[in-house]
């Protein structure tokens, strides 16, 4: 067993579906678990281990978890529609699979179940998803991870791709509503009423944070690979805005720890530090991309660069066990009543750095698979 499996054996061995050890936000607020995306991401990257190594035990550990969170009537134990949350439709991803290889008539229900947040989920102006109830009229990039992915698989699987034009028009409004020329990367997030206190004259925050740079740019490669032979309109636009953000994130990878910065643009600053979860995802899509074509083939080798880089900085021992640190806990625009979370600078330096948590240990096991599938 090499030292990333062994790393992989050794979190899911101390994990139960209710205690995950890669949920520190859970742990920390010491709360039962409950459906959430950071269990999706981590779903995400067991099933592609299972089908990359062949490997029957992780498909074993990710169905029995997602069996326990799953009733026979497809309701989710944890989800309630009615917060309108785009982060709870990333876990419904791996249902997909569990269902195919299971049969299983309880996750095909389940995944209609989440297809109903997606037909009544709130939108802006210009038709684009609101990132929560909580938060009106708001685009994170985030969420086009959370929600474009599972919407393009179930609109391709299930509804003979019909909500092909929605999924590329909303990509559309984010490259027109939230890229910065002046940095080439995109800004966290956008306001379409432009009445939240974090945001500028024009709507969007302030800054580009690196996970949801991150985020954005594996739900460009996801989608793109989710998508049925014939569209090639679809795939070309998607594939420009996808070549266009490889140009400017490769600027943004600090030669001297080969890794991508929390605030990116600000690299060196007082305060700021290579971030492991947004370079994992730098790095997935520099892999995936350059696999399925959307990317130059030399796209691979930055990507293989990147992984490396957060191995040597970031992969340690301590008593006998591994560790994965350098990981933002967790980081957000407001609501209301969270002026903390304006988007400055300062805050984003300010959320706790972690070990093992999923939203950087996930990516880097999909960078893992990419790796060892080229």
């Amino acid at each position: 067993m090499n030292l990333i499996e062994q790393y992989v054996a050794q979190i899911l061995g101390g994990s139960t579906p209710d205690r995950p050890l890669w949920n520190i936000e859970k742990i920390r607020q010491g709360k039962i678990n409950g459906w959430n995306y950071i269990d999706g991401c981590m779903m995400i990257a067991l099933l592609n281990l299972h089908r990359i190594t062949g490997e029957a035990k992780y498909f074993t550990f990710a169905e029995a978890f997602l069996d326990y969170y799953v009733r026979e009537d497809g309701s989710l134990l944890g989800y309630r529609e009615e917060d309108y949350n785009l982060d709870n439709l990333c876990e419904g991803r791996p249902l997909f699979d569990v269902w195919a290889a299971t049969g299983k008539e309880k996750y095909r229900k389940a995944i209609e179940t989440l297809h109903g947040q997606v037909l009544r989920q709130p939108r802006t102006k210009e038709g684009s998803f609101w990132h929560k109830a909580i938060y009106p009229n708001q685009v994170w990039l985030d969420g086009l991870y959370m929600a474009q992915v599972f919407y393009t698989r179930y609109t391709t699987e299930f509804e003979d791709c019909r909500g092909y034009e929605d999924i590329l028009r909303q990509f559309r409004t984010v490259r027109e509503k939230m890229y910065d020329p002046a940095t080439g990367l995109y800004r966290h997030g956008w306001d379409s009423s432009g009445k939240a206190f974090w945001c500028e004259p024009d709507g969007r925050s302030r800054n580009p944070w690196l996970r949801s740079l991150g985020w954005f740019s594996a739900a460009l490669v996801d989608v793109i690979g989710y998508l049925a032979p014939g569209h090639d309109a679809f795939r070309e636009e998607m594939t420009g805005i996808a070549g266009e953000l490889a140009q400017s994130m490769e600027r943004y990878v600090d030669k001297s720890v080969g890794m991508l910065w929390q605030v990116p643009d600000q690299p060196g600053r007082e305060g700021n530090y290579p971030e492991t979860s947004g370079s994992a995802m730098a790095a997935y899509f520099f892999l995936k991309g350059a696999r399925l074509g959307i990317l130059d083939k030399r796209y691979a080798e930055v990507g293989a660069g990147i992984f490396q880089s957060i191995c040597d900085t970031y992969l340690t021992e301590r008593d006998g066990k591994l560790n994965l640190g350098g990981i933002c806990l967790v980081a957000g625009l407001g609501p209301e009543n969270n002026r903390r979370r304006d988007g400055t600078y300062e805050y984003y330096i300010s959320e706790p750095v972690v070990e093992n948590d999923a939203k950087g240990l996930a990516p880097f096991l999909m960078c893992y698979t990419e790796l060892i599938n080229r």
